[in-house]
């Protein structure tokens, strides 16, 4: 249902945008250039009355968003003149103001009403689309040439499957279904196994169902599975595909397939995912599971008994679909540096793209897989990095990370630590490997704005020594911020920097926010675990602001775009907390059931001598402990969600903590009722109450827990991430290098779950950076819990440090000063390495 202020939820450029509909007619400012839908809109500062222009289908606004993209100017102003839509001083009217169109976050859009699709098919204009459907036509035509159809019985699996190397002339099926037909639409990402069999470079044998005896045997079933799936699809069975063994692990590529072969009967929609979205907006209401190729049917069936699609072909039903109702949201956003010292950014302005070394590995696409990528990477690039497996990781990272990059995803272009040259969107086919250029051939086609051209008035110390980074919401919104034009969906030149702000804050969560809101979304509770240091408090609360904030309902101290460690974070979290949108405990050996369900907690009695009383004028009385009163409040107040943050919950014991909760917890039970033993009330835990619990690995490990209480969350694993001190030394110790190096020592002689994390390096969450600081960490900090992994061996802990700062006879830390023991710790764990 719609929102409170009754608006509606729109995608555009994938973002999401709140829409207060039209009243009829748009109200044009004097010196400004955006329509405005609001009388009452405090971007109106002119005086008298203002010139109105008819809007009577109330779609000015799309007809605005569709005349051109956001930067073009041009494109939108000559459509203004050509319909008259022009401000009291003649200017054209280019742009929506906020009260006509507001930037939202993802999660915001979803507690809206979506865009009705009457509307929508009446704004809806298909000539615009004419170019592209010509193109999907021809490459699937393309595909049909080089493949036909009555050949796919003897085809050889030579020229099907990924893997071997082909020359450009001989491009197999998948490589041309998977990276040359982008205009039908995208499968790439993911891992080959897609494609149902493809040859593996590094093993050197083909990857294939292991029910299969060999290549052939499996080549020959997928085959017949390929063609048993196409003829399914042309004789109205595509729900029969769900029973074709030999391509159900494939839905991806065999839907692709369906496109080329079989285009009177199959959509270009190839992610299951999307199919469900699709269907949900069209019908209004939740879909069922269902198998994938039964809810493709399923969506044929909707668009074929709607009317007003008739007519239409599949590929325009799926541009409308895509232009009305898009899943595809902008996802990423990476800096990428420019060369050494900037060196690329002139071609790489001129030619639209960015692009990175490390030649000696080929196109990314040639790659079943990013395993077998890595193992060519580390072949490669093995003594340039003198064997660091971390560190050939991480390189190995930032080059694969280029072919995740889809159209709408962002890059910055950056030289060092400060300086940014441009901002720009991927295009078309996003990753590409140039063999026409003389070096840097990893490239990523990106069209620039170098509005963005700025230097940080604090630098990124990582920027200056990792080339491909993600940029978190915090950074692009000092970069947006410093922008000296705005972009986004009003185009217009008069944009105020509050407004400028709201575009800012309104981009998706940062990626490693994600699987947390997801496991929520599945669950409604989650654990993030791992080593001490590894920042899961931190994390659980980054998050609770980002997401309680954001759906908040306007609550007064609130900003979900606050950024940890600043006082706007802090007064977030009082103000959630204080509303009872937000809980914090932390468990220990003596909480119980009576702390977090009920229980009978002592009280001063009104009158001595009552019954129940104890010595000294007390009395039992039975008391809602922290849960209950969550869930009381939660249940009357179901608009908004309701986040309980357990810290160390591992230190609890659950089982008698939770008692009869354990099976209120599961989300199919929400909202059941039990009686509560003590109180013999009927208990129920509403589905808009959310837990997320914290736990250190390295006092007690998850197989130690309850295995129904395992069963009920969904646990999220967070390892140290030498990341964030990328590009920061102190001195000549490179911090990243510390604690990559340390921890490969821990995982060789201890286990992965007693490493180091982070968060020790990252006081008041900036890198240290003094001597002085890094070694009181060291010595207060770090060397304490290594002595208590240890079981105070100094041998084992010589091992970890090194003996320039271990003395193992005489069983102490040798007498170093700060400096010298940063150079300690240089020597023996950055120029040694991690010894694995």
């Amino acid at each position: 249902m719609a929102d409170e202020q009754g608006r509606l939820a729109v995608t555009y450029e994938g973002h999401d945008f709140a829409l207060t509909p039209s009243p009829g007619e748009v109200i044009l400012p004097l010196n400004g250039r955006k329509i405005h839908h609001d009388s009452a809109c405090g971007h109106l500062t002119d005086s008298g009355d203002l010139p109105r222009f008819p809007d009577p289908d109330k779609l000015l606004w799309r007809q605005i968003l569709d005349s051109a993209p956001s930067g073009d100017t041009e494109g939108r102003t000559l459509f203004a003149r050509s319909i008259g839509l022009l401000g009291a001083a003649g200017q054209p009217m280019i742009g929506l103001c906020g009260c006509v169109l507001r930037p939202v976050s993802p999660t915001q859009a979803e507690t809206m009403r979506p865009w009705p699709l009457a509307e929508a098919i009446a704004a809806f204009d298909p000539a615009r689309h004419e170019a592209a459907l010509r193109e999907m036509e021809a490459q699937a035509r393309r595909i049909r040439e080089a493949f036909p159809w009555e050949e796919w019985p003897t085809l050889p699996l030579e020229r099907y499957a990924l893997g071997q190397g082909h020359s450009s002339a001989t491009k197999p099926y998948c490589y041309l279904a998977e990276f040359g037909s982008n205009a039908l639409g995208s499968i790439a990402g993911g891992s080959s196994r897609k494609h149902l069999i493809y040859w593996r470079e590094r093993s050197n044998s083909w990857w294939h169902d292991s029910r299969y005896s060999g290549p052939d045997e499996a080549w020959e079933n997928v085959r017949a599975g390929i063609i048993e799936a196409v003829t399914a699809a042309r004789e109205g069975r595509m729900a029969d595909i769900d029973a074709v063994d030999a391509v159900r692990s494939g839905p991806s590529l065999i839907s692709k397939t369906l496109r080329v072969y079989a285009p009177d009967a199959a959509f270009a929609v190839y992610s299951t995912g999307f199919v469900q979205h699709y269907l949900e907006r069209l019908t209004g209401e939740p879909v069922p599971k269902m198998e994938p190729f039964a809810l493709r049917a399923r969506l044929k069936d909707v668009i074929d008994a709607d009317e007003r699609f008739a007519g239409w072909s599949y590929d325009l039903v799926v541009r409308f679909l895509e232009w009305w109702a898009s899943p595809w949201r902008t996802r990423q956003i990476v800096k990428i540096a420019a060369g050494h010292d900037g060196n690329l950014w002139r071609d790489c302005r001129a030619g639209g793209y960015i692009a990175v070394g490390w030649d000696h590995v080929p196109d990314l696409r040639s790659f079943a897989d990013k395993d077998e990528f890595l193992a060519a990477f580390t072949a490669a690039y093995s003594d340039e990095y003198n064997g660091f497996k971390s560190k050939i990781s991480a390189k190995a990272n930032e080059v694969w990370k280029l072919q995740s990059l889809r159209p709408g995803d962002l890059v910055v272009a950056n030289t060092g630590a400060s300086q940014i040259h441009g901002v720009g969107r991927v295009m078309g086919d996003g990753y590409q490997w140039r063999d026409d250029l003389p070096d840097h051939r990893h490239t990523v086609c990106v069209d620039w704005d170098e509005s963005y051209a700025t230097r940080l008035d604090e630098p990124e110390r990582s920027w200056a020594t990792v080339t491909v980074k993600d940029v978190p919401i915090a950074l692009w919104n000092k970069i947006r911020g410093a922008r000296s034009t705005p972009l986004g969906p009003s185009a217009d030149t008069d944009t105020t920097p509050a407004e400028e702000a709201e575009v800012v804050a309104t981009q998706p969560l940062d990626a490693d926010l994600r699987p947390l809101a997801d496991a929520l979304e599945r669950r409604c509770q989650a654990v993030l675990f791992g080593p001490p240091g590894t920042g899961k408090t931190y994390m659980a609360l980054r998050f609770a602001v980002r997401w309680l904030g954001e759906l908040s309902g306007g609550l007064p101290g609130v900003d979900p775009y606050a950024e940890p460690g600043t006082e706007a974070f802090d007064a977030t979290l009082d103000s959630l907390t204080e509303a009872g949108r937000l809980t914090m405990v932390a468990f220990h050996p003596s909480y119980g059931y009576e702390d977090f369900v009920e229980g009978f907690r002592p009280v001063r009695s009104a009158a001595a001598g009552k019954t129940g009383t104890t010595g000294g004028g007390l009395s039992l009385d039975l008391t809602a402990g922290v849960f209950k009163r969550v869930c009381e409040a939660a249940a009357a107040d179901p608009t908004h969600p309701y986040l309980v943050v357990i810290d160390e919950l591992n230190r609890g014991h659950l089982p008698k903590i939770l008692g009869e909760l354990v099976t209120l917890l599961e989300k199919d039970k929400r909202g059941r009722a039990i009686t509560l033993p003590l109180s013999q009330e009927l208990f129920r835990i509403p589905p808009n109450v959310y837990l997320i619990g914290t736990m250190n690995t390295a006092d007690r490990s998850i197989r130690t827990l309850d295995a129904a209480i395992r069963r009920r969350f969904v646990f999220l694993e967070l390892l140290p991430d030498s990341g964030p001190l990328q590009g920061c030394h102190v001195e000549e110790l490179h911090l990243a290098d510390l604690l990559d190096a340390l921890n490969q020592r821990i995982r060789t002689l201890l286990d992965r779950e007693k490493q180091i994390g982070h968060a020790f390096f990252l006081p008041d969450g900036a890198p240290v950076d003094s001597a002085a600081e890094l070694a009181g960490i060291v010595r207060g900090e770090i060397l304490p819990l290594l002595q208590d992994y240890a079981y105070d061996d100094y041998t084992l802990l010589a091992a970890f440090l090194g003996e320039d700062l271990v003395d193992s006879e005489t069983h102490t830390l040798k007498d170093l000063t700060d400096e010298g023991l940063v150079t300690a710790l240089y020597t023996e764990l950055q120029v040694k390495g991690g010894g694995e």
